[in-house]
């Protein structure tokens, strides 16, 4: 397949998308069919390190298969698998799951939003071929704006306990994102993702485990729920990792203001955030971060 065909770009990336979009409203279910609460920090790990660990099997045994051969990492390999597992799985997915247990759903999808305008600073520092032009820093500084829309209400609704670990989670995916573009230029983007799954995935089991954590599976719907997590890992980050290795940072980025839209909706339907997604906050942090978005990766005509 042609990774940088307009119309290939365009499919994959809202497959992968709206995979995310849905990431948050499955794991609050997650965390209610296994009654996690905010204080159950060591079990909020354990679920996340079980979700990647599942997610890296996944990709490395369907990789396995397409190929005829075990996907076996090279020597080589191993500095970027334990690069961006430590950025990608552990650091991202420890913040963001402790974040969104002391959030909404519809907040964390709209702060995943902005994770790529924070890939764009990144990249105009980390290649030279992504430049910071005025219309880009107008363009961050209205994300930015998009952020303090959606905490305007009648009491001050920002909580760096939640929104703000998120929040940072989104720093952690933005570094990753650059080190994928810059790794897949000499190793396999589809070997790295599902290795370095397993690798942050393990971590976060072992940290977890370390501080106390035991989890109790009851009914088969925390098994469906789990498994669909474990699925959008898989299929999200690979698609995004081929995307990356063959397009600028800037041409993908752009599509990251898909996952908040779809977020937003997704968790009004599942979690019956109705009233918050319908809000004027929550429709004005969607329209300013959609705006950044599109100042921010747009070219000038020759």
């Amino acid at each position: 397949m042609n990774y940088s065909k307009p119309l290939n770009v365009f499919i994959l990336a809202v497959i992968a998308t709206f995979l995310w979009g849905c990431a948050p409203s499955f794991i609050k279910i997650g965390y209610e069919l296994l009654n996690i609460d905010a204080t159950q920090i060591s079990n909020i790990i354990l679920f996340a390190g079980l979700r990647f660990t599942l997610a890296g099997i996944l990709v490395i045994f369907i990789q396995s298969i397409l190929k005829r051969k075990p996907l076996i990492p090279q020597k080589t390999d191993i500095k970027p698998i334990i690069v961006l597992a430590l950025f990608q799985t552990f650091g991202q997915y420890m913040f963001y799951y402790l974040g969104l247990s002391k959030t909404t759903g519809v907040n964390a999808a709209i702060i995943t939003g902005t994770g790529a305008l924070i890939t764009l600073l990144f990249s105009v520092y980390l290649f030279k071929n992504e430049k910071l032009t005025k219309s880009k820093l107008i363009g961050c500084c209205i994300g930015l704006l998009g952020i303090v829309c959606m905490n305007i209400s009648n009491e001050v609704n920002i909580s760096w306990g939640g929104d703000g670990l998120v929040l940072i989670s989104q720093i952690c995916y933005s570094l990753s994102a650059c080190f994928i573009h810059l790794f897949s230029k000499k190793h396999d983007s589809v070997l790295l993702s599902g290795y370095q799954f397993l690798t942050g995935g393990m971590a976060l089991i072992l940290v977890s485990l370390c501080m106390g954590a035991s989890l109790q599976f009851e009914g088969i719907k925390i098994y469906f729920v789990l498994l669909y997590l474990g699925i959008i890992s898989a299929v999200a980050y690979t698609l995004w990792g081929l995307l990356l290795a063959h397009n600028p940072v800037s041409k993908i980025g752009i599509y990251g203001c898909l996952t908040p839209i779809f977020g937003v909706f997704i968790s009004a339907v599942l979690l019956q955030e109705f009233k918050q997604a319908i809000s004027i906050q929550s429709l004005s942090a969607l329209f300013f971060i959609v705006l950044a978005l599109y100042l921010v990766n747009k070219e000038k005509k020759a």
